[in-house]
Formats: structure tokens, sequence, C-alpha cells
């Protein structure tokens, strides 16, 4: 895939690193000695030491050089306790203590402090915990209240021309957003977009309407995120309220939305209207069109991380890592991991 492969490229060349924090999960080990072998990343696994060795038998591969942390056993375990206290504002180490030993949390902390790039985890944790763990580490990308999700899709060359790619949000974390967290979504994905697609954002905002050509309170929701979206970005490219075909298809946006602009017809970013519209839209593309969906890949968070499906393979946990890794900010962790923990001996 074109795309992963130019975003491979660019993520190698950063020296970044990782922390993935299901060391109990054989995919987990596979998919780190993959990393670290082909470049992609530095990868950190976390876990409980004798969780880790089962894991890595499991796994059938070797672990030279892959960095594996019991946070039990961390020399910054300390720090990271007092940095979360600091920023939950909690008085008992006790508490505090409790919750950053989870390596979900761990692997929190270290992207919050800067040891490491992003963390990428889900394999064997409900979605419902990764945000919770993103949120009360990480915390939230500024002017941002709703972390939400993305898909990748690419929809294959056909007639000579190349891979179509397409963001489609959200699909995976908010039911039934509001008009604001509706806003909140576009404005992510279109940040998403700029650093993925190798090319500007022309967001599109969903609704079985084009421009007033049904109403409802459905329909409504979905003007007033446009407005907002507008008015916190003037510059973007968005524009709505639009069906489907209008945002993706130039010869029906002619006919639906006959004053042009920079979107109809030409949208790369789909912002769909609820998770149940998401949802369904990701899978008639996947199956219907035979496109490769990538994601759900969180978004929206200060830092960088990411989910996985639970039936995740390895490959997509390596591009769920090239993904979420693309999105982290220019320059790197304070210092390398292998030499800030005490490592677990396998």
């Amino acid at each position: 895939m074109e795309i992963l492969q130019r975003l491979t490229e660019t993520v190698r060349e950063r020296n970044l690193t990782v922390v993935l924090p299901e060391g109990r999960d054989e995919r987990i080990i596979q998919a780190a000695r993959r990393l670290h072998d082909e470049g992609i990343a530095r990868p950190v696994v976390l876990g409980r030491q004798d969780q880790i060795e089962v894991a890595i038998q499991k796994a059938g591969v070797g672990v030279d050089e892959i960095v594996f942390i019991d946070p039990r056993n961390s020399d910054r375990l300390d720090a990271y306790v007092k940095a979360y206290q600091r920023r939950r504002n909690l008085i008992d180490e006790t508490v505090a203590r409790n919750v950053v030993v989870k390596p979900l949390f761990f692997a929190g902390m270290m992207v919050a402090c800067g040891d490491a790039d992003a963390f990428v985890g889900g394999a064997a944790i409900a979605s419902s915990v990764i945000l919770q763990a993103g949120v009360l580490t990480v915390g939230l990308k500024a002017g941002i209240q709703t972390p939400s999700s993305y898909f990748l899709m690419v929809i294959p060359a056909r007639n000579g021309e190349p891979d179509k790619l397409l963001l489609y949000a959200d699909c995976a974390v908010n039911i039934s957003p509001s008009s604001e967290q509706l806003a909140d979504i576009a404005l992510a994905t279109a940040a998403t977009a700029r650093q993925i697609l190798d090319e500007e954002p022309r967001v599109a905002m969903l609704s079985f309407s084009t421009q007033g050509s049904a109403s409802g309170s459905g329909v409504s929701k979905v003007t007033e995120a446009l407005r907002l979206v507008r008015a916190r970005e003037p510059g973007l490219a968005v524009d709505g309220e639009f069906q489907l075909d209008t945002a993706l298809v130039s010869d029906v946006a002619i006919r639906k939305a006959p004053a042009g602009g920079r979107v109809a017809g030409k949208a790369n970013v789909f912002i769909f209207p609820d998770l149940n519209s998401g949802n369904i839209a990701y899978k008639v593309t996947q199956y219907m069109a035979h496109a490769r969906a990538v994601g759900p890949i969180l978004q929206g968070f200060a830092r960088p991380i990411s989910d996985l499906s639970r039936g995740t393979l390895v490959d997509d946990i390596i591009a769920a890592v090239i993904l979420t890794l693309a999105q982290a900010p220019a320059g790197q962790p304070k210092s390398a991991a292998r030499n800030l923990f005490r490592t677990v001996k396998v």
C-alpha cells in the first residue's frame, strides 16, 4: 500500500519510540520484533515479567535488543507517580501508584513525560479503557474536548488512477455526538489528514440532506456543527450538509450543489453524523469496494495514542503503529527508553 510505504519511510527516518503495553499477548511480541528488525520504530514492551516470558514462548521469535519493562520494577515509576499526582491533583500517593503501575497507564505516562512518542494498545484491552487511560495520562489536545477515531480507507486503483485515500470519522468512539462534538471530530480529522495525506483536507459534513434538501433535528445538528467548524478554523475547506454522493462524485455535486466550492465532489475527509452511519459506511466501503480499512486510530489527544481491535493481526498492529507515529510532533523524546529503565531479563 503506497501510503503506508510512504509513511513508513517518514517514521523510520525519525527514529521514534512506541510503547506496546500488552506484553502478555504473543501478537505484540511478534509486532515488536518486526518493528525493530524493519527499523520502523523502537518498540518498548510492557508487562509483568512472568506473563511476558509466556508470551515470548508462544510468539516463537527471538527478542534480542527488544526493550521489555515490568512497571513494578522500573527506575521511572516514582517519577511517573509524581507526574500523575500533579496532573490529576492527587494528594494520595498510594492511589496514584496503584494506577500508574498498570502497564496501560505506565505507557501513557511514558508518552506524557516525553520518554516515548506514542503508545498503541487494545489487542487484549477494551477500547473504553484505552480511551480512559489516554485522557487521564496524555490528555486532550488544546481546544479539543472530544476524543474520537478515524479510519484510513484505501480504495484500490482502477482505470489507471492511483488508490483513492479517504478518512472516515467517527466510526468507533462517539455514539451520538452533539454539534459541538461533531465540530471537534471534524477539526481533529482535518489535522490528521494534514499529517498523513499528501494533500490538504477537504472536509464534508455528511447527512441525509444536501444543503437544505430535507429538514429535521439530525440535519440541524450537522449544519450547526459546520457553523462551529468554520468559526473555529476559517481557512479550512469544509462544507455541507452533504449527502455522501454529493461529497464524493463530481457529476452529482454539479447537480445537487451547483454553487460548487472546494469540497463538493472532491472531499477526502468524511464526517458522519453518528456512530451508526460511520461504522456501517466503513464496513460497506471495505467489503463492497474491496477497500483496505486501517484503524480505528484515535485522535484528539495531546500526544499520539491509539487503539487496536481485539481480533487484530500483526500486520494490523504494524499499520496502526505507523499511522499513530506519523502524528508525532517534531522533536525526539527527551531520552532513549533503553537508557532510562531497568528492563526485564528474558
